[in-house]
Order: C-alpha cells, then structure tokens, then sequence
C-alpha cells in the first residue's frame, strides 16, 4: 500500500531557519509514517598564524591567541542576539580580544568602556575589522573566546 506523503513547505522552512539561527546540524521531525531530516553541513577552517608571521604580516593589528586568556567566556548559547546590551557580529570571521599575541585584551569583564571604544577585532579575509562599543556601559560578559570563528549576528559581548 503506497500513501501519497505531502510535506509541509512552511514546516521544512521553519526547521531549516531553526538550522540557521542555532548550534544545530541536524534535525528529525517524524509523524506516525513521515520522517523530514535536515541536516546542515558546517565546516570551519580555522588556522593559527604564527606569532613571527604576524608581526610581519601586519604589526600594528595581527592578533594571534591571546597568551593571556581574560575570564572565560560564557556560551554564546545562553544569550538572545536581541540582548539590549548584546554587541553582535557584523560579519563572519575570527575574533581576537587582543590587539597582538601579547598584549592585554581590549576590554574585560568589568570594564567600563565609551561608545566606539574598541572592543576586539574580527578577521575576514585578512583583513582585522575593530568591533566598537554601540553603547557606553560596562561589559558584562564576554561571549567569545579569542581565535573563535563567529557567525553574523552571532553575540559577542554583553555591554550594559
């Protein structure tokens, strides 16, 4: 006995953008004899640049891993893009805390900081982009962990 099974485009739609907006590769709906999966192929090619080659690279802005490692950062997870205080990414890359491998991060948990202050830097296409404070306030949580990739919208610090 063969049925006709009809899937619900809307519902495929949901599942997928539930894919998008989460740490999730794979989803499974069933329904007594229908089954959708989805399944989201994620690749992340991260390499550590050297510390002599990024001096040479660019001096005055080639982050590596900070040697230093300010407080850990909490899971991005457990934070709402739509946080008032979220400082989200603009773009996909890697982040850095650290102006260079030895220095001290740009900002820690309980720093105050200034609208358009520096926060931390993102590479995209070798290029290191400075993340800027929306707001004045005191960051609250860091979100991200030096030489992370991050996603766009992705939350990266709290700033209240």
């Amino acid at each position: 006995m063969t049925k006709d099974l009809q899937f619900d485009p809307a519902t495929i739609r949901e599942l997928a953008q539930i894919l998008r907006e989460s740490d999730l590769t794979e989803i499974e709906l069933v329904d007594n004899d229908m089954r959708v999966k989805l399944v989201r192929q994620v690749t992340v090619a991260a390499m550590a640049m050297p510390v002599a080659a990024a001096a040479h690279a660019a001096p005055a802005a080639a982050p590596a891993a900070a040697i230093a490692a300010p407080a850990p950062a909490a899971p991005a997870a457990e934070v709402d893009a739509d946080h008032p205080g979220a400082v989200n990414s603009p773009m996909v890359g890697v982040a850095y805390l650290s102006p260079e491998p030895t220095s001290a991060p740009f900002v820690t948990i309980g720093s105050k900081v200034a609208q358009g202050q520096t926060l931390m830097l993102i590479e995209a296409m070798k290029t290191y982009n400075q993340i800027k404070a929306p707001r004045a306030g005191t960051v609250t949580r860091i979100l991200v962990e030096s030489g992370t990739p991050v996603e766009f919208g992705e939350p990266l610090m709290i700033v209240e």
